[in-house]
C-alpha cells in the first residue's frame, strides 16, 4: 500500500469515527444515567436516515435543514420509550432487563420501516454528498467533513452540558448516588427521560450522515450496533471522552486494514483490538472504577 493510500485511510478513518462517536455518545450516555443498554440504538439511527430521506424527497427538504425536524422528532420517542418501557424496570435487574425491552423495541421500529419501506437498500443525496475537496494527494467528500465537524460540535456540546451545567451536574448526581440526588432534590426521573431524549435525539444527526455515505435498509442497525457496542465498551461504559477516541480508534484500524489487506477482515481485526485492549484495560481506554450507588 503506498504512502499516499495509507494516509488516506486514516484521514477516511478519522472523519468515519467523529460520526460514529456522535452515535456511541448517545448510547454511553444512556447507559451513563440509567444503566440501560440501548440495543435499538442502531435501527433508530436507521430511522433517523429514514425520516430525512422522506424530507427530502417528498417535501423538498435538504438534509442538514431537516433536523431541525428529525432531532426532535426522535428526542421525543427517546422520551416515550424511557416513559413507556425503560422507567417501569426495577433497578436491581434493570441492565439485564433493558437488552431485552431495547431489542424488542428495535424488532418493532425495524418491522414498521420493513412493511413501510421495503428492503431495497437507499442512499441520502444532497450535492455536498456528491462533492469533494482536495488535499493531500487524494479527495475528500464535503459530506465527510461536513459529519466530522458537526461531530466534534455536538460532542462538545454534550460535554459541555454534562460539565457546566445545572442539569449537567444533576445528571451526574444521579450517576453517581440515585438516592442521594433524589434526597437533596434532583428529580431524578425527569433527568432520566431527558438524558434519553437526548442520547436517542442525536440519532438523527447521525442517521444523515451514516445515511449519506452509506447504503441502507431496515436491517442495518443490527451490524450498526454491534459496532456501537465495540466503541463504547473500548472507550469505557459511560465516558463521552471515551466514545470519541474509541471510534476513532477502530475507525482507523477498519479503514488501514480494509485499504492494506482485505476489506472482509477489516471487522474481525478490530475487534480482536477490542479485546486485546480490554485483557489489559479492563474498563476501556477512559472508564473508571465503578463508584455509583443506589
Amino acid at each position: 500500500m503506498s504512502g499516499t493510500a495509507f494516509l488516506e485511510a486514516i484521514i477516511d478513518g478519522i472523519l468515519t469515527g467523529g460520526v460514529y462517536a456522535l452515535m456511541a455518545a448517545g448510547l454511553t450516555l444512556i447507559f451513563g444515567v440509567m444503566d440501560i443498554i440501548n440495543i435499538a440504538q442502531g435501527i433508530m439511527v436507521i430511522l433517523g436516515a429514514y425520516l430525512s430521506l422522506e424530507l427530502s424527497v417528498h417535501f423538498g427538504i435538504g438534509l442538514l435543514p431537516g433536523l431541525l425536524i428529525t432531532v426532535p422528532l426522535m428526542f421525543c420517542l427517546g422520551v416515550a420509550i424511557e416513559f413507556f418501557f425503560m422507567r417501569r424496570l426495577h433497578d436491581e435487574d434493570r441492565t439485564k432487563m433493558s437488552i431485552l425491552v431495547t431489542y424488542a423495541v428495535a424488532i418493532v421500529i425495524e418491522g414498521i420501516l420493513t412493511a413501510t419501506f421495503g428492503v431495497n437498500y437507499q442512499q441520502l443525496s444532497a450535492s455536498y454528498v456528491n462533492s469533494s475537496v482536495y488535499v493531500f494527494g487524494f479527495y475528500l467528500p464535503d459530506i465527510y467533513l461536513i459529519g466530522f465537524g458537526m461531530a466534534i460540535a455536538l460532542l462538545v456540546g454534550l460535554y459541555y452540558m454534562l460539565y457546566r451545567t445545572k442539569f449537567g451536574r444533576a445528571v451526574r448526581a444521579s450517576l453517581q448516588n440515585r438516592t442521594a440526588a433524589d434526597l437533596i432534590g434532583i428529580d431524578v426521573n425527569r433527568v432520566r427521560t431527558i438524558s434519553v431524549g437526548i442520547g436517542v435525539g442525536v440519532t438523527a444527526i447521525a442517521g444523515v450522515f451514516f445515511g449519506a455515505t452509506n447504503a441502507f435498509n431496515p436491517n442495518s442497525g443490527y451490524d450498526l450496533i454491534s459496532r456501537l457496542l465495540a466503541i463504547v465498551i473500548l472507550g469505557g461504559m459511560g465516558s463521552i471522552a471515551g466514545a470519541m477516541g474509541a471510534a476513532v480508534f477502530i475507525l482507523v484500524i477498519n479503514d488501514v486494514v480494509a485499504a492494506w489487506w482485505s476489506p472482509t477482515w477489516a471487522p474481525i481485526v478490530y475487534f480482536v483490538a477490542l479485546v486485546v485492549v480490554l485483557s489489559i484495560r479492563p474498563q476501556g481506554l477512559f472508564g473508571r472504577a465503578a463508584v455509583r450507588t443506589q
